[in-house]
């Protein structure tokens, strides 16, 4: 189980033989695919990404992957590079090596740690939530440097979070501890993708911020998609079904940290995401509601931050995630080919062949 990569990162950029090298980064969510090459001190090198084809099955979301890849081992630096970190959204199961994203329904147990050290060459490889990766990034680079306790959230297609405890990434069992997207804070409200009711994500994701928006009678200017980025622009021209769809997304972000302050004693929330770009149009309504929410004394110290290194987080958090591995880890390879030998070449878009 990864229990904190960070000190394990510091050591091997030290004295260890990885640390001079770069590592692969990809950051999994259910708009895009991001990948970049990221070098020991956190510096992103090169990046690629490709929208996620997420309603597409198994084979097309893999050929997307592939692509991100393959843009990453064209560079002149992919000879260097020593080890992978995924961010993925999740669910995750990090034992296992495997995802089932709410938001990717193509993808349901589906071997991505295998699947990325095959389109590598064989490189080793670790999972971690995309929250999870977030935290990582935001705590080693970001928002979050210094602090002892807080949550990390992404609030884009979904929602997810991260939790950091006594200065160490917190991530559980399977790798999804702080999953505060599927807390219930809206009792009786409509059935979220996971099954459940009034989950945060339901109210606080970006297609949820636009299909209120849209239900409160907004509607995007002509020639722009209905997206959270239009509805936030309206907001800040003072539409107001697109503030009330703004608050209603920041009153379930609040009570789900409020929850996690009187539950884990987090000082910090940070927030990030595509969601988080909209500013001062999402965290004014949020500070106002957590002040509502987080009442007892030792809850009322959380603050609410944006996240600071902005789409890069996930990818800087997946980085921190490859430079932990140690050579005696139990991270994934490929199955080895009948022949014994491990394909290192895949070219863009090629499906993995097999059982699965």
């Amino acid at each position: 189980m990864l229990v904190n990569p960070l000190p394990a990162y510091a050591e091997h950029a030290r004295h260890g033989p990885d640390g001079r090298h770069p590592v692969v980064a990809l950051d999994i969510g259910g708009t895009k695919i991001a990948g970049a090459l990221v070098a020991p001190d956190g510096q992103v090198l090169h990046k690629a990404r490709r929208p996620t084809p997420a309603k597409e099955d198994e084979t097309v979301l893999l050929a997307a992957l592939a692509d991100v890849i393959h843009d990453l081992r064209s560079t002149s630096v992919w000879e260097e590079v020593r080890a992978v970190g995924v961010g993925s959204t999740g669910p995750v199961d990090t034992a296992a090596g495997t995802v089932s994203p709410v938001n990717i329904p193509g993808w349901r147990s589906f071997p991505i740690t295998e699947e990325v050290s095959r389109l590598t060459g064989g490189l080793p490889v670790r999972l971690v939530g995309d929250a999870v990766a977030m935290a990582m990034g935001e705590h080693w680079r970001g928002a979050a440097r210094g602090a002892g306790n807080a949550l990390c959230m992404v609030v884009s297609t979904g929602v997810g979070g991260g939790l950091l405890i006594n200065g160490r990434i917190h991530p559980g069992p399977t790798g999804n501890a702080g999953h505060i997207g599927h807390i219930s804070v809206e009792a009786g409200q409509e059935r979220c993708a996971c099954g459940a009711r009034g989950c945060v994500e339901q109210a606080a994701s970006g297609p949820s911020i636009t299909r209120t928006a849209l239900c409160l009678g907004w509607r995007p200017p002509p020639g722009e998609d209905a997206t959270a980025r239009a509805v936030a622009e309206s907001a800040g021209r003072g539409d107001r079904a697109a503030i009330a769809a703004f608050d209603r997304g920041a009153r379930a972000l609040a009570a789900g940290v409020a929850a996690t302050a009187h539950l884990l004693e987090v000082d910090l929330a940070v927030i990030g995401g595509g969601v988080a770009e909209a500013g001062p149009v999402l965290f004014a309504p949020l500070r106002s509601y957590l002040r509502e929410y987080a009442t007892l004394p030792f809850a009322t110290a959380c603050r609410v931050k944006p996240a600071a290194l902005g789409g890069d987080a996930g990818l800087v958090g997946a980085a921190a995630a490859a430079l932990a591995i140690h050579p005696e880890d139990d991270v994934k390879r490929p199955t080895a080919h009948p022949s014994g030998l491990v394909t290192a070449d895949v070219p863009p878009g090629t499906a993995r062949t097999g059982s699965g």
